[in-house]
């Protein structure tokens, strides 16, 4: 049972992180290099990245969720209540995710149909492209944060703490 339980963690970790860091380097730049340009144009290519990431943060929530279910298994499988500073980190990173997805998402799709909309005064389409480069500022900064504390979690996973040498007989389970 704990090898199973242990390799359920380390899957979800290292699906979580690499896909965070799969997203943050390759997928979202790739959007937006001058081949994607030229092939869909500056609004498609936008549009077409949203729609990713309204995916990524969907799995965010829920590589947290069976992180979150992990710990809590671990715990009444051990006994061994889960490192607070481990829980904050997956709560701390969903609650990220829950941002960008729920708000911070829409916010930017608003603006940015108000950014390229042809129907749009000139004087709203500039206002619309400084606030959603500010806001996508805010985006990246919340997702280094997370890529971080992603790395901090999966290298916990993969090196949890060492079990004690001498265990007293009544400790074990049956």
């Amino acid at each position: 049972m704990i090898s199973i339980l242990r390799f359920v963690g380390v899957l979800n970790a290292s699906v979580w992180f690499g896909s965070a860091v799969f997203f943050t380097m390759a997928v979202g730049p790739a959007f937006f290099s001058p081949e994607m340009i030229q092939l869909l144009g500056k609004p498609r290519a936008g549009a077409a990245a949203q729609l990713l990431l309204s995916r990524y943060f969907t799995l965010h929530l829920f590589c947290g969720l069976t992180a979150l279910g992990h710990l809590i298994v671990g715990w009444l499988y051990s006994g061994k209540p889960a490192e607070r500073w481990l829980l904050s980190i997956v709560t701390s990173v969903m609650i990220l995710g829950s941002v960008g997805g729920g708000w911070l998402l829409p916010k930017m799709r608003q603006l940015h149909a108000a950014k390229y909309d042809a129907r749009s005064t000139p004087a709203l389409r500039e206002t619309s492209a400084r606030s959603f480069s500010a806001w996508h500022g805010v985006s990246q900064g919340l997702n280094l944060i997370a890529l971080v504390a992603l790395g901090g979690f999966f290298w916990r996973t993969m090196n949890p703490p060492d079990a004690p040498i001498f265990v007293s007989a009544n400790k074990f389970r049956g």
